[in-house]
């Protein structure tokens, strides 16, 4: 079973970056980079306070923020210390047969030495629910918009040759569990007692 898990994480990666070309190289360089969306950010702080007003809205940020820094210290400070999976670009099986997005100066991106499981993932998928959660009352279809994101930017991931499939669903899971747990535990008792 194992063995067979294994077999799809490989032949996934090796198709999904198999079909590389310069546009699409540049593109998933962009859509994986962690500065890309800080635009991002400032537009769904700036609706939470504007919809949720200061109190809320301040605990809408401390909320969002708790639920992605929980995610990021789970997944690269415990669960890829502990298992110690070599990314794609780190396995001597498949090193030689992934492409790597290049560097002017001629280096190649191969990210850490660990990867399962993904933090941009868990990261994005925990924004995702947060911020879609919160503010669907408000915008019928950002959680939608926020998860399909989620999946590009997953998929960029599996793209670069730096994460399986199970890296990424690791990832997701992880996210998902925390933020719900953020939300319906944290956010939802406190913005009650605020609005009262």
């Amino acid at each position: 079973m194992i063995d067979w898990l294994e077999n799809i994480d490989r032949a996934f990666v090796l198709f999904i970056n198999g079909i590389h070309n310069d546009w699409l190289d540049a593109f998933m360089w962009f859509v994986s980079g962690k500065l890309t969306w800080i635009p991002l950010y400032l537009v769904l702080l700036f609706l939470g306070i504007r919809k949720l007003g200061w109190k809320v809205g301040i605990l809408f940020l401390l909320s969002v923020v708790t639920a992605v820094g929980l995610t990021d210290f789970i997944c690269s400070g415990i669960i890829k210390e502990l298992v110690q999976r070599y990314r794609p670009s780190h396995n001597l099986l498949l090193t030689d047969q992934l492409h790597f997005y290049t560097f002017p100066d001629g280096s190649v991106y191969k990210g850490g030495m660990y990867g399962f499981v993904s933090s941009h993932a868990g990261n994005f998928f925990a924004l995702a629910w947060m911020t879609g959660w919160i503010l669907k009352p408000y915008f019928k279809y950002l959680l939608t918009t926020m998860l399909c994101l989620a999946v590009i930017i997953s998929m960029s991931r599996i793209y670069l040759g730096v994460h399986y499939l199970s890296d990424i669903i690791g990832g997701l899971l992880v996210g998902t569990l925390v933020s719900y747990l953020v939300y319906r535990f944290v956010f939802t008792p406190l913005s009650s007692k605020i609005e009262q």
